[in-house]
């Protein structure tokens, strides 16, 4: 689908958009096709001239592959004349040095056919014993051919018969050792070092190679294959080919042809497109000043806004929307759904809103997600969607407004809060007055109680009953019905903000005495206890009947969460001595009770959610008891907290510290002064 195109929104009043130094350059684009043909024409000659230079390299790669040729046919053949000529002295070495032993030797008469001009004997002096042909024939036939040189190899062992020298002629060697294709290509000469013609295969005297043509020289020192028994003349002689008739360059009628019919052409072509281009330029001006307008509206508008085809591909987005979800517009033009906005955790669930608003079932009203910053950060969203139609009333996508209703959540959620807060301490204010009502109005039966069953026994004393049991439980009914007094009386003091009041105390025996509290109720709820209580523990500073609360209300829930569980209900109570590093400072070492059972867990809450006021799991609970056992440790400047038992269930621990009476009274002042 093609991308939207801008619409006239009014007068070009507002502030044009900036011309980028492309656009500016773009106006220059009516030369780009004479720069190009220019380049092209260059091009063309570059061409032609590398071509001429590659024609003229593979010109002189192929001459010295002749030229080498030329040598090894060359050597060759002089390799056989030395050959011919190693034969003839195994010959002669029993015969009389005479001219008619030579002329006796049809080797001697193939090698004057072919090459050879004379043969002549000498003995070890260097004086002639026997020539063929005679001397006046071998001067004459050298007067004709030129230049002669000539083949040694001695006759006799160690030449003791003398030497036979042969003379050939280097002009019949070229004419009879080059082949005749090579011949009719190359003129091929024999040059010595001071560049003296010493034979050619054209009846020339004079270097060919000091003219234009292309030649090329290759050192012909001697035979190929070196003999002890023989040696050349040829110790500084070189081969030069010469090309015939080089092929002549075609660089200039073609740039002749490019210069004279292509560039005016090319030229005319020009001036046309530069008007053409200037009309373009001055129809863009015009659209970037309508622009403008639409441009300002949309980056000064508060409200996010997207446009899409009808696949969901993102075609515009405004300013506001590049901040709101912290992406330039760039990095979100062409995207396809998932969007990089969209949280991991809520892809399936914006993946079905979109599927539905691009079918058309956009709410119009609106509807509410939850996008994610590219910080990180969550945000809330509005969206309303409505259709997006072309020129040709043809609807092509869809245009979002989008409206970042973070802020309104956040108040609005602060404001919930703030009212569940003051809820809370209402419902706190009535339970400290109900609980100091009852705390008032139970005292007075506690009072009675005690009070009657000190009558009891004061009666059965004076009546001389020693019945054991009998005065044993009254003993024992005395002592709850005061513990329970005391225990009335300590939970409205601290339900009335008053400090605990702290004596020592052993942690241990207030542990076994809360279990033994709860021992019918958890042995009806078949659960076992696992106590595993340190017996080096020192005595604590602590309100010991508020702990004992804390303990109970830790217990009884464990209790409650193991009904759930068929059997095996099972509840571990541990005390230990821990360092101070994780709650306190100053060296101070706490005590550490951890209550856990083999429970469901926690389900994924933490302390903050289980120790909050009126939150409760069971359906008959009020939600006070962690919320109070917290305050008590608090007040008693220890910590409560809970994570996942070894065994499964739930693990509630809590921690006091093991103060001395003056780090208490030190920390209590401190306390007051903050």
């Amino acid at each position: 689908m093609p991308p939207l195109q801008p619409w006239p929104i009014g007068p070009a009043a507002a502030k044009p958009i900036p011309v980028s130094p492309w656009q500016t350059w773009r106006a220059s684009l009516w030369a780009l096709p004479l720069l190009l043909s220019l380049g092209f024409v260059l091009g063309v000659l570059i061409w032609a001239r590398n071509n001429e230079i590659e024609e003229r390299e593979l010109q002189r790669q192929t001459m010295i592959s002749d030229a080498l040729s030329t040598e090894a046919q060359l050597r060759a053949k002089l390799d056989d004349e030395i050959t011919h000529l190693r034969e003839l002295p195994a010959k002669l070495k029993h015969q009389e040095p005479t001219a008619a032993s030579l002329a006796a030797q049809p080797e001697l008469n193939a090698g004057l056919r072919r090459l050879w001009i004379s043969v002549t004997w000498l003995d070890t002096r260097n004086r002639i014993l026997a020539q063929l042909p005679a001397a006046t024939e071998n001067q004459a036939a050298i007067a004709e051919d030129g230049l002669s040189l000539h083949l040694t190899s001695p006759v006799g062992e160690n030449g003791a018969k003398g030497m036979l020298v042969v003379r050939y002629s280097p002009a019949l060697l070229l004419k009879r050792g080059v082949p005749w294709w090579l011949s009719h290509k190359y003129d091929i000469q024999m040059v010595d070092s001071a560049d003296q013609v010493i034979a050619s295969s054209r009846d020339v005297s004079v270097r060919l190679a000091q003219s234009t043509r292309p030649s090329y020289r290759i050192s012909f020192p001697g035979p190929l294959r070196a003999s002890p028994l023989t040696e050349s003349a040829l110790t500084d002689a070189a081969l030069e080919l010469t090309l015939r008739d080089p092929p002549a360059t075609s660089i200039r009628p073609l740039a002749l042809i490019l210069i004279a019919g292509f560039l005016p052409l090319i030229a005319g072509a020009s001036w046309l497109l530069r008007r053409q281009v200037r009309q373009i330029s001055r129809t863009e001006a015009a659209w970037r000043t309508e622009a403008a307008w639409r441009q300002a509206m949309e980056d000064s508008a508060l409200v996010g806004l997207r446009a899409r085809d009808a696949d969901g591909r993102l075609l515009y987005v405004n300013r506001t929307f590049c901040d709101m979800v912290g992406l330039s517009a760039e990095s979100l033009i062409g995207l396809r759904p998932p969007m990089p906005y969209w949280p991991p955790d809520a892809l399936d669930e914006l993946t079905a809103r979109n599927r539905l608003n691009l079918a058309g079932y956009a709410p119009r009203e609106g509807f509410e997600a939850r996008w994610r910053h590219a910080d990180g950060r969550t945000l809330e969203v509005k969206v309303f969607e409505s259709p997006l139609v072309d020129a040709a009333g043809k609807q092509i996508g869809w245009m979002g407004s989008i409206i970042d209703i973070t802020n309104a959540k956040r108040l609005e959620e602060g404001e919930r809060r703030q009212i569940e807060i003051m809820s809370n301490n209402a419902r706190l204010t009535m339970l400290g007055e109900v609980a100091s009502t009852l705390a008032h109005e139970l005292n007075q039966p506690l009072t009675a109680i005690a009070s009657y069953n000190a009558g009891i026994a004061n009666s059965l004393a004076k009546l001389g009953v020693t019945d054991a049991a009998v005065l044993g439980a009254l003993q024992r009914l005395g002592q709850q019905a005061a513990h329970a007094g005391r225990i009335v009386q300590r939970i409205r003091e601290f339900l009335t903000r008053r400090e605990p009041q702290h004596e020592l105390c052993e942690l241990n025996l207030v542990i076994t005495d809360a279990v033994a509290l709860l021992g019918r109720e958890l042995a009806r709820a078949q659960v076992q206890i696992d106590l595993r209580l340190d017996p080096d523990l020192p005595a604590l500073l602590a309100d010991a009947v508020l702990v004992e609360q804390v303990v109970i209300n830790l217990v009884r829930n464990a209790a409650d969460a193991l009904q759930a569980r068929p059997q095996g209900r099972l509840i571990a109570i541990h005390s230990s001595r821990s360092a101070s590093s994780a709650h306190a400072s100053g060296g101070v070492e706490f005590v550490r009770v951890a209550v856990s059972d083999n429970g469901p867990g926690l389900g994924g809450r933490g302390v903050e959610t289980l120790c909050a006021p009126f939150y409760s799991t069971k359906r008959e609970g009020m939600g006070m008891g962690l919320a109070i056992c917290r305050s008590i440790i608090e007040a008693h400047q220890g910590v409560l907290d809970v994570d996942a038992s070894p065994s499964g269930g739930a693990r509630f621990c809590f921690s006091l510290p093991l103060l001395t009476p003056e780090l208490l009274a030190a920390r209590n002042g401190e306390s007051s002064d903050d």
